[in-house]
């Protein structure tokens, strides 16, 4: 049963049904990719006024907004949504100023949290919170685009090329104490998502040959394509050394692959990922994948520059979900969804999120709703059900800041005693970060041709 405060608030937000959906298009419409999110931050920035105080350009935009005065002592709740989107161009929807589209979702988590708020500024339902509630619209979540983020880093704007991994570092997130985040899933109405993700590190490599005409004088060249090749199927050769318990996954692209077809290639970059779903399984394929690289370039006497860049953590689930549980089946229980599924764990997922990193350094809640057909991260991704992907999220977010914070934040202070962090601390964690940032070159080995 709810009480008069719950009813009240999911009548409130149901009272603002056309805000939130409108909110939820013109996200999806003006879609924007990571730390370049400036017209979404600045729309939740406004939606924001009239809370206690906000801060923007945390981590380049994002966006930290507390609906209460702060208080010494008091519990901040955090209400997280994630303002990139996707460089997937070809999508109908797709922003033709960015080349993004929120085939990730993204766009229903800023205006479920926004929606949330319209219910918990709300006088008597403020009242209610024995704690304050922390609105935050963070960057870049999708790790894309990594030479941008590169040349970020390298202008000393990020260090980490994740959004929320760069709030921790930043101390943006210091005196939040526990977090509830949101994802789309177009296979389901509604479901916890509570369980293991993978952890990754990131790789640039870039191989590097000596160009010549490639039909009158191959001898006087040394082909990066081709050295790209053979480290390509050295680290296809590694796969069967990985365990099955670790779901490793190694993925990746090239990015330049030379400049003709008839110009022995001089240059030839590549963006992988290296992924498990715990620390020392992706440590120990990363160590594998620069070995085939290394084998390739020495193979052809290429020369060879690879960068690893730290990526996400694993995500540690919450050892009992059943407050978000009851949260869920509360607001579904108005309407007639049918897949719906209400177990405590969820199945584990060879992805990756940066609410991994934060699932480490303290309890993070997360829940899926569906309102989409299609695939996630494919041009497919359409919303169809505006209410349940828009609505219902912002009815989620709500009741769970609520049940969590009400009664003098009984079920956030039981749920903080039952956390183990992974990390003792934030400097633990950016330790362990720092030290996957690395960087090794190889000199070119080019033999002269023959006279």
């Amino acid at each position: 049963m709810m009480d008069r405060i719950e009813e009240k608030i999911l009548k409130i937000i149901d009272e603002k049904r056309d805000k939130i959906i409108e909110n939820g298009r013109q996200i999806w419409h003006r879609a924007e990719l990571g730390y370049k999110e400036f017209h979404t931050a600045e729309l939740f920035a406004q939606e924001m006024e009239g809370n206690a105080e906000t801060i923007e350009n945390l981590a380049i935009t994002g966006v930290k907004s507390y609906l209460k005065p702060k208080r010494d002592g008091e519990i901040n709740l955090c209400l997280m949504g994630e303002l990139d989107a996707l460089p997937m161009g070809s999508h109908r929807d797709a922003n033709p100023e960015t080349g993004a589209s929120h085939c990730c979702g993204h766009n229903a988590q800023i205006a479920g949290v926004i929606g949330a708020k319209y219910a918990l500024e709300d006088e008597e339902v403020k009242e209610a919170l024995g704690g304050n509630v922390v609105f935050f619209a963070v960057p870049a979540e999708e790790f894309v685009e990594i030479e941008f983020k590169q040349k970020l880093m390298d202008e000393g704007k990020i260090k980490y090329g994740g959004g929320k991994c760069e709030l921790i570092r930043i101390g943006a997130l210091d005196d939040i104490d526990l977090t509830v985040g949101h994802h789309i899933d177009p296979e389901s109405d509604a479901h916890i998502n509570n369980a293991v993700s993978n952890g990754f590190v990131n790789k640039t490599v870039k191989f590097i040959g000596k160009a010549s005409h490639a039909a009158g004088s191959p001898d006087k060249g040394v082909d990066a394509l081709a050295a790209m090749g053979v480290a390509v199927d050295a680290l296809n050769a590694q796969r069967e050394t990985f365990r099955d318990q670790d779901a490793v996954r190694v993925h990746g692209f090239v990015s330049r692959g030379g400049e003709a077809m008839n110009v022995i290639a001089d240059t030839v970059t590549m963006e992988y990922s290296v992924r498990a779903n715990n620390i020392p399984a992706f440590l120990n394929a990363s160590e594998k994948f620069d070995r085939a690289m290394r084998a390739g370039a020495i193979a052809l006497g290429a020369g060879v520059e690879i960068n690893t860049f730290p990526g996400y953590m694993p995500t540690q689930p919450i050892e009992h979900p059943e407050v978000m549980i009851e949260a869920m089946k509360d607001v579904l229980g108005t309407y007639d969804y049918k897949n719906v599924d209400f177990s405590p764990f969820s199945e584990p997922t060879t992805g990756s999120t940066d609410m991994g990193d934060l699932s480490c350094v303290m309890p993070v809640f997360q829940f899926r709703t569906g309102g989409y057909k299609g695939e996630l991260h494919n041009i497919s991704m359409d919303p169809v059900d505006e209410e349940l992907a828009y609505v219902v999220t912002a009815k989620i977010f709500a009741l769970m800041a609520y049940k969590l914070l009400k009664n003098n934040a009984e079920e956030a202070k039981k749920t903080l005693s039952e956390y183990k962090p992974l990390f003792k601390n934030k400097e633990e964690y950016c330790e362990l970060m720092d030290s996957l940032s690395k960087k090794e070159v190889i000199e070119t080995n080019f033999i002269e041709p023959l006279k």
